[in-house]
């Protein structure tokens, strides 16, 4: 099994060390031993070492809590849930600790880079309800978005498309005569001086589609690293906000059947957070 590992995890783990520290368990929890025969099909688990990682600025606004739901204001640049490279600094890490609620899970994601509301469910019996809220697309989403201001393009304006976003890609592609399955309807909310602020309102929520159906009208948001260019900006540089905020939600609630209304009390343009 040692040499498995080593096969296994090459580059992800220092494996000697941790054989060593007894850190691999098997179902059971007992550690495992280097020499042990190797077992097809057998679970190993272990906790890898997690890099330093540098605290992303700004605080998270709690909106509401209840018995069942945590709604907080995103701030930028701060995951939804541990992933990759992101794994203390995450909004789910973070409350969990914060709140005292082992069990907090997100409802729905918004991406690192988006700012703005988010609704996670406090404990485990509550997350299929609500979780099936956004997978059945019958919560209602509006954002708003800092673009350039070009009165030329006539809003407002509906953008259909088929969107793919492939694995290992950094952007989102538009297929052409495929069906439509990303729509989102754009509106002008109001102007500051050479910007835009575009009220969205998407129907679907295929990955970066509000980013893409802007970019494809020729209105790509302010600070977009991925759109139309994709910019090497370093993990720990917090200085450029994406000007996408997730502004407002409604949902029927599912358990008592409540009407629920979420405003995030951030306005664009977003400034750097400290």
């Amino acid at each position: 099994m040692g040499a498995w590992l080593r096969h296994r995890l090459p580059e992800r783990v220092d494996v000697d060390a941790m054989l060593a520290e007894q850190r691999f368990v098997l179902d059971d929890g007992r550690a495992l031993r280097e020499d042990e025969p190797y077992s097809p099909h057998t679970f190993v688990w272990f906790h890898r070492d997690l890099r330093e990682e540098a605290v992303v600025p700004g605080r998270i606004h709690v909106l509401h809590r209840d018995e069942r739901l945590v709604v907080v204001d995103k701030p930028p640049f701060l995951s939804t849930i541990p992933r990759g490279q992101h794994v203390a600094q995450s909004v789910v890490v973070r409350l969990r600790d914060e709140l005292g609620l082992p069990e907090l899970t997100p409802a729905h994601r918004l991406d690192r880079v988006t700012s703005g509301v988010l609704v996670l469910v406090t404990e485990r019996r509550w997350r299929g309800a609500y979780q099936q809220l956004f997978a059945r697309r019958e919560v209602r989403k509006t954002y708003l978005a800092l673009t350039q201001h070009r009165p030329e393009i006539a809003l407002p304006t509906a953008v259909r498309n088929h969107l793919r976003k492939d694995r290992g890609s950094w952007q989102a592609a538009v297929v052409p005569e495929a069906p439509v399955n990303a729509e989102t309807l754009v509106e002008l909310d109001h102007v500051v001086g050479e910007h835009a602020a575009l009220r969205l309102t998407p129907t679907t929520g295929r990955t970066h589609q509000l980013r893409m159906h802007l970019c494809g009208l020729g209105l790509p948001i302010v600070g977009d690293p991925l759109y139309p260019e994709v910019v090497d900006v370093a993990i720990d540089d917090f200085s450029t906000p994406l000007q996408l905020l997730a502004h407002e939600l409604a949902f029927t609630d599912p358990v008592e059947a409540t009407q629920r209304f979420f405003t995030s009390r951030r306005r664009l343009p977003l400034e750097p957070e400290r």
